[in-house]
C-alpha cells in the first residue's frame, strides 16, 4: 500500500509542507508552473534550494505584489492596516480556479477549520471570520499547493509524527500569544504535540489545519519501504535543522492471525443458539455464524463458526462449552488480510449518519451505517434504498472528503 508519513519535528507551515511534498513530486518544475497559472492574485510562486545544519532540501517562497510571505505575519491576522479577505471570498477564488472539485473541496475544507479555530478564539461564526488580505493570498497559496500535491502523490494512507508546536511567544496583531497560538491550539485537538526544546512558534495555524485534515493517523513512523524522501525547508535558523520531512514509501497490508473455533450441534432450540450467539460476540468475538449441516444418521443440524483475536481464544472456548451442548471443539488458525477502516459522522438534511471507509489493496469502499439508515427510514416512512440515495447525492454534491 502506498503510504505518505510526514515528520514534523520541527513542526510545520504551509510553504515547509508544500516544499517537502514538491521534492518527491515527480515533476516538481512543472507543478510550480502549473500553481503560477492560476493566477492568485499578485502571487509568484519560485522553487530554490536551501540547506539547514548541513541537510540540503527545498524552499518554495510565495510572494505576494513583490514581498516575501515571510515578511508577513504568517498564519496571523494584521486587522489594522490591511483589507480583508471573509471565507465566502476564500470560496469564490476558489471556484475560478482550473483545478479538480476534489482539490477545491480539500482547499475550502482546510480553510473550514483554519475559519472555525479563528471563530471559536475570537467568540465568532466562521462566516464572520476576516483574513487579512495578504497574508491570506500567501496562505491561500500554500493550502493550493499542498492540496495538489497530495493529489497527485495520491497516498492511500497519510501518517503524520507528533506535532512539535515549539514553546514561548509570538507577536501577532492582536498582542503576545503563548505557543501554540490559540487557534493552532484549538485545530490541533486530539492530535498528540509537544512543545520541545526550540523557544519558538514551529506550527502554524496553516500547518496545522493540513496536517488535520489530511492525516489518517498520527503516529511514529511505520515499517515502510522507503520510495522517495523530500525536505521542506523553514526560513529560520535553529539547532536543529528546520525542516518538514515527507517520505513516500510502501507499506505491508495489514494482516491478522485469527482463530477459528467450530462445532456442531443438532439438540439446540433456535433461541439457545441465538443465545450462545449473542453470549460470544458480546464477549468480543469477530465474527459469529451458523451453517446447516448433516450429523450422524443424517440428522440436520448446524455447525456453530466463531472467529476471534488469538488472544480471546479460551474465553471464547469455555463460553461455547458453557452456552451450548456440544462437548468438543474444532480449532484452526487463520491468516485474514484487513482494508483499514475508519468512520466519520457527517450531517445531513435526513440527520446525522456514520460513514465507513475501509481503504487498501488499492481499493476503497464508503457506506453509511445501516442502523442510522434504517433509523432515518422509520422516522420518514422511507425505504432504505430511499434514504441511501438522498444521502449519497446530498454528499457527492456537498463534495465531502468522504463519499459515498
Amino acid at each position: 500500500m502506498r503510504a505518505l508519513y510526514i515528520e514534523c519535528t520541527m513542526g510545520a507551515a504551509g510553504d515547509m509542507l508544500m516544499s517537502a511534498l514538491c521534492e518527491i513530486h515527480p515533476d516538481s518544475d512543472d507543478f510550480i508552473k502549473r500553481i503560477n497559472k492560476l493566477n492568485i492574485q499578485g502571487v509568484k510562486v519560485t522553487k530554490n534550494k536551501s540547506e539547514k545544519c548541513g541537510i540540503t532540501g527545498t524552499h518554495i517562497n510565495v510572494s505576494v505584489d513583490g514581498v516575501c510571505e515571510n515578511n508577513h505575519m504568517h498564519g496571523h491576522h494584521n486587522h489594522e492596516h490591511h483589507a480583508h479577505t471573509t471565507f465566502n471570498d476564500i470560496k469564490n477564488i476558489v471556484a475560478g480556479f482550473d483545478l479538480s472539485q476534489k482539490v477545491k473541496n480539500d482547499i475550502l475544507s482546510v480553510y473550514k477549520l483554519i475559519a472555525e479555530a479563528e471563530g471559536f478564539v475570537h467568540g465568532k461564526p466562521a462566516e464572520q471570520i476576516h483574513f487579512h488580505e495578504v497574508g491570506t493570498m500567501d496562505a491561500l497559496t500554500d493550502i493550493t499547493g499542498v492540496c495538489m500535491l497530495i493529489n497527485e502523490l495520491g497516498p492511500e494512507q497519510i501518517f503524520v509524527s507528533p506535532v512539535c508546536v515549539g514553546s514561548g511567544t509570538v507577536k501577532c496583531a492582536h498582542g503576545t500569544l503563548p505557543v501554540p497560538a490559540p487557534a493552532t491550539a484549538y485545530i490541533l485537538k486530539d492530535v498528540p504535540i509537544y512543545s520541545g526544546s526550540i523557544k519558538s512558534e514551529l506550527c502554524t495555524p496553516t500547518g496545522a489545519a493540513l496536517l488535520k485534515y489530511f492525516a489518517d493517523k498520527f503516529i511514529d513512523m511505520p515499517v515502510m519501504k522507503i520510495l522517495k524522501i523530500g525536505y521542506g525547508m523553514g526560513t529560520k535558523d535553529f539547532e536543529n535543522a528546520n525542516c518538514v520531512r515527507a517520505i513516500l514509501g510502501e507499506i505491508k497490508e495489514k494482516e491478522d492471525i485469527v482463530v477459528e473455533l467450530n462445532c456442531n450441534l443438532d439438540d439446540m432450540t433456535g433461541e439457545e443458539t441465538a443465545f450462545a450467539v449473542e453470549r460470544l460476540f458480546s464477549a468480543g468475538a469477530l465474527e459469529v455464524f451458523t451453517t446447516p449441516v448433516n450429523m450422524k444418521k443424517n440428522r440436520p443440524g448446524i455447525m456453530l463458526t466463531c472467529l476471534c483475536p488469538e488472544k480471546l481464544e479460551n474465553e471464547m472456548i469455555s463460553l461455547i462449552f458453557k452456552n451450548t451442548s456440544t462437548i468438543g471443539v474444532r480449532k484452526n488458525i487463520c491468516e485474514r488480510y484487513v482494508m483499514s477502516r475508519s468512520e466519520e459522522k457527517i450531517k445531513t438534511s435526513l440527520g446525522y449518519v456514520n460513514i465507513k471507509t475501509s481503504k487498501g489493496y488499492g481499493t476503497e469502499k464508503t457506506k453509511a451505517d445501516y442502523d442510522d439508515v434504517a433509523k432515518i427510514a422509520s422516522e420518514n416512512n422511507l425505504s432504505l434504498r430511499e434514504v441511501r440515495n438522498l444521502i449519497e447525492g446530498e454528499v457527492l454534491r456537498r463534495g465531502d472528503k468522504k463519499k459515498i
